[in-house]
């Protein structure tokens, strides 16, 4: 059974049960740390909403967030869920036509930016006269720049309230804002820490972004609802995950495919690590993945997600995970494959998102007839009730009328010994309408494989269709800062150049 109760009801019984737990300890880049209990950083939240109050933030108003990985963050989210506002985190490294999107699409009334970033942000402010900005210090930790005097009297919140509008990453194509609500917050923090099996006693460590869906949903909304505490690091580091993990005696930690990488090519093993419990996004080799979990201590998790569907809709048991398994339908959640399709069932507002922001039509077309939000991600099942990615719709290209998965081509690409990972999109051609091109990062940059050698492999393992025609070698792909490749970028690239069998353009 699950609750129906606020994000910020949620917050308050934590406080009530846990007030004198540790809640966040901040790891500064200078190696300091500052530490809050639930009281503590609940005394910071309310003077955080007296100056939200002050800065002319009203229930149903927005507060933007250009912010990194900082307790200013949370602070001011914890505040704005109270206070009956909403937040619109945006990548604090982005360029300022896209915050200028953001900001424009949500009107907010006080926006928060780093003070040196600030330029960028008021740069793409221009136009919103309305808006009262404060530059931070994000670095030090300190929450006093976000404090006020006003009189904070706390409104009636219902479910249903929009607490978040978040910006999809746009690896496919144009940022949708995703409406999360109060209700979807606490049903994701719920889920989320019955899945871990998550008690007061654990430490989730946070190095993802804040602003992303990940480290809000999965880290800290499940931590909130067990009353655990939370280590956050300003920004990820390959070579130092292991140690902060190891340090801040972390059980629990989140992370993506590419991160884990970073780990195995930048990191060693250390000692003292009393990880339990990894989650982590899209697949990586089994080797690589047996030499993680001898370091961290425990067989990470796979799970499937996305900002829309709210908790991991399929995560894996904590028995014998398999490591190529997005994992078994979550308990609480719902969902099912149609026409190869993986489709997720529950009660918008609620379970699910609200829509997408001032988009019926596109939130509408998100769904079908009888009520099951579409993924655009393919899949299949097997008789143990495991979900296998299959790729996006998107990522199944009809060349010469026959359907080829790029997730196939580039499982073989990734399995070459000189390759690190690659990236297969669809490029335009006159005669099989597209096919296949590859964007590969070599594992030595000073002893890439050459373009023969990758045709060679391709052609030993896959058919004529599903061949990559052209080989771009690259010094990294173009990622969001999750991990996520921006494969519409590669798109771009691979329409705008001239392919032609087994020749590469190097980078």
């Amino acid at each position: 059974m699950h609750d129906l109760i606020t994000f910020s009801a949620v917050w308050e019984r934590t406080l009530e049960r846990n007030s004198d737990a540790v809640f966040l300890i901040f790891e500064q880049p200078n190696g300091t740390t500052a530490c809050w209990t639930y009281q503590q950083f609940d005394a910071a939240v309310i003077s955080a909403a007296a100056g939200l109050i002050q800065r002319g933030v009203a229930p149903g108003d927005c507060v933007h967030l250009a912010l990194t990985n900082t307790p200013a963050f949370v602070a001011l989210w914890i505040a704005a869920c109270r206070l009956g506002a909403w937040v619109v985190p945006s990548d604090p490294m982005a360029k300022a036509p896209e915050l200028a999107n953001h900001i424009q699409r949500t009107r907010p009334k006080a926006g928060f930016c780093a003070a040196n970033r600030a330029d960028v942000y008021h740069q793409a402010a221009e136009g919103n006269s309305g808006m009262d900005i404060t530059e931070l210090d994000e670095a030090s930790g300190s929450l006093e720049r976000l404090f006020g005097t006003a009189r904070v009297d706390w409104p009636t919140i219902h479910l249903k309230d929009r607490a978040a509008v978040m910006f999809t990453s746009g690896t496919t194509g144009l940022p949708k804002g995703v409406e999360i609500t109060q209700a979807n917050y606490a049903f994701c923090g719920q889920i989320m820490a019955e899945r871990t099996d998550l008690t007061p006693e654990d430490r989730q460590l946070v190095v993802l972004p804040l602003f992303h869906a990940n480290a809000q949903y999965y880290s800290f909304a499940s931590a909130i609802w067990a009353g655990a505490s939370v280590a956050l690091m300003p920004g990820f580091s390959a070579s130092g995950f292991l140690s902060q993990a190891a340090r801040h005696r972390a059980t629990c930690a989140s992370l993506f495919a590419a991160p884990m990488r970073m780990i195995l090519a930048r990191g060693a093993r250390v000692e003292g690590l009393s990880l339990r419990h990894c989650w982590y996004a899209q697949n990586i080799a089994d080797d690589q993945y047996e030499t993680l979990a001898s370091w961290f201590g425990c067989r990470p998790r796979q799970l499937y997600g996305m900002t829309e569907t709210i908790p991991a809709v399929l995560t894996e048991p904590a028995e014998d995970p398999i490591p190529a398994s997005m994992g078994q339908v979550t308990p609480g959640c719902s969902v099912i494959l149609r026409n190869g399709q993986v489709m997720v069932g529950g009660e918008p507002a609620i379970s699910l998102f609200a829509g997408y922001l001032d988009a019926p039509e596109v939130t509408a077309a998100s769904f079908t007839d009888d009520g099951w939000f579409c993924t655009g991600d393919s899949a299949r099942l097997d008789e143990d009730g495991r979900y296998y990615f299959e790729g996006r719709n998107a990522d199944v290209l009809k060349v010469a009328g026959e359907n080829v998965s790029v997730v196939e081509v580039e499982a073989v690409l990734a399995s070459h010994p000189a390759v690190l990972e690659a990236a297969v999109v669809g490029a335009p051609d006159p005669i099989r309408d597209e096919v296949p091109v590859a964007f590969v990062v070599p594992a030595d940059p000073t002893a890439a494989p050459t373009d023969v050698e990758l045709a060679s492999w391709c052609q030993e393992r896959l058919g004529k269709a599903k061949l990559p025609r052209s080989f771009t070698l690259m010094s990294e792909l173009p990622r969001t800062s999750v991990g996520k490749i921006r494969k519409f970028l590669l798109r771009h690239d691979a329409t705008n150049t001239s392919h032609v069998s087994a020749q590469a353009t190097r980078r």
